[in-house]
């Protein structure tokens, strides 16, 4: 009887102990999975993450849009510069002036190519100069004080000659015969022929608008 007591109180304590090493087990368990859980996100931390995704997004969108428009000038660049044989120095300033003063670069090639033949040293009887032969009484009209040799300056004579172009287009309503023949004959005999019923053309703009597209 006292063995069979003492083994039954034996059995017991390896129930208990099997017990108690099971509950430890799995508290330790409960406890490593609950510490490799992530902190619960809350609504307000969600809408932070969500708006740096956003503006991650648009920073992103902006670079391919900053990225694609210099591969367009690149590109647009080199075809200028093969197709009027011109180095790409020459080229890329024509194009950015044109740009920057408003001016389709396609009609700025043409016109320099037609008033210059693309030589910047470039004179006329008439007294212009440069790239898109300028007087140098319709320069200072933009820039007062503008010295001769100023005039020779590759930007300066861009810059000025496309923005006169430019002005003539806004005086002719976008008439763009109108305002080539005006920059080849000055609009003041332009007007004068057209006030007297005559047609100012001389062959000027059909030169330089042949095959032009818009």
């Amino acid at each position: 009887m006292h063995t069979k007591t003492q083994r039954l109180m034996l059995q017991g304590g390896f129930i208990l102990l099997g017990s108690l090493v099971v509950s430890s087990i799995g508290g330790w368990a409960h406890r490593a999975t609950a510490d490799d859980q992530p902190a619960p996100v809350t609504a307000p931390a969600l809408l932070g993450e969500l708006r740096a995704l956003s503006q991650s997004l648009e920073a992103t969108r902006g670079e391919l849009a900053v990225a694609r428009l210099q591969l367009e000038r690149a590109n647009a660049i080199i075809d200028y510069s093969t197709h009027y044989n011109i180095p790409a120095d020459l080229a890329a300033a024509i194009y950015d002036v044109a740009l920057s003063e408003g001016v389709d670069p396609g009609l700025a090639f043409r016109l320099v190519r037609t008033e210059s033949g693309f030589n910047p040293n470039a004179k006329s009887k008439a007294g212009a100069f440069g790239y898109t032969q300028v007087l140098p009484s319709t320069a200072r009209l933009y820039e007062p004080g503008l010295t001769y040799r100023q005039l020779f300056d590759r930007s300066t004579n861009l810059r000025l000659g496309f923005r006169y172009l430019r002005d003539l287009l806004e005086r002719y309503n976008g008439n763009l015969r109108l305002a080539l023949l005006a920059y080849n004959r000055g609009p003041g005999k332009v007007q004068e022929l057209l006030d007297a019923g005559r047609d100012p053309q001389n062959g000027y703009s059909t030169a330089i608008m042949k095959g032009y597209k818009r």
